[in-house]
């Protein structure tokens, strides 16, 4: 009989009913696998994870997938130099990403148990690869770390000189088209959001 022994249908058993039985098995084990992937794909959707800079000051919000979806800051941030709140923005970010794979390991855990090992490794360290773990923050002193601003009668701290604009500017408005520019700067007609 042809697929006898070939491990066919006929591997299943002479018993036809038998045969249907572990099939509807198979293919319920299936269904409930991908019910089982699909609330792993919806819980992970809802993550969001926060991170607050050691200062304060910043606040950042994470997605599952590293985009940021929430940027905070104190009003404490005005008396940062561009480069130092450009720094904290990204270190905050940072922090909140690292922690994206252990959050998802525990989802995956909680809905597949040991199921698909190999898989779950797999996927967890692409995120690790993706949002290693940042060192922490050194730490502030006491009463400093908080979102509500600095502690009652802190002073703040005080602000630099303002720099004198130079002599030769140009006036406001449209940067003067110039075919020398540095490798720093972009063209004038430089549009980063242009396909």
């Amino acid at each position: 009989m042809p697929g006898e022994g070939s491990g066919g249908f006929a591997a299943l058993g002479a018993d036809p009913d038998e045969a249907e039985r572990r099939i509807r098995r198979w293919a319920q084990g299936f269904a409930d696998k991908a019910e089982r992937y699909k609330a792993v794909q919806q819980q992970t959707d809802q993550l969001r994870l926060t991170a607050a800079s050691g200062d304060g000051r910043i606040k950042v919000t994470v997605r599952a997938d590293g985009s940021v979806t929430d940027l905070q800051f104190t009003d404490k941030v005005r008396q940062m130099q561009p480069a130092e709140l450009a720094a904290q923005i990204l270190s905050t970010m940072h922090r909140a990403q690292a922690d994206i794979a252990s959050r998802v390991g525990d989802v995956m855990a909680q809905h597949l148990g040991d199921e698909d090992a190999q898989t779950r490794s797999m996927m967890l360290d692409n995120l690790r690869e993706r949002f290693p773990e940042q060192p922490a923050e050194p730490a502030e002193p006491a009463g400093s770390s908080t979102w509500d601003g600095p502690p009652e009668g802190a002073e703040p701290p005080s602000s630099p000189a303002s720099p004198q604009p130079p002599q030769n500017r140009p006036p406001r408005g449209r940067r003067p088209v110039s075919d020398d520019y540095d490798d720093g700067d972009f063209p004038p007609d430089f549009d980063p959001l242009r396909d």
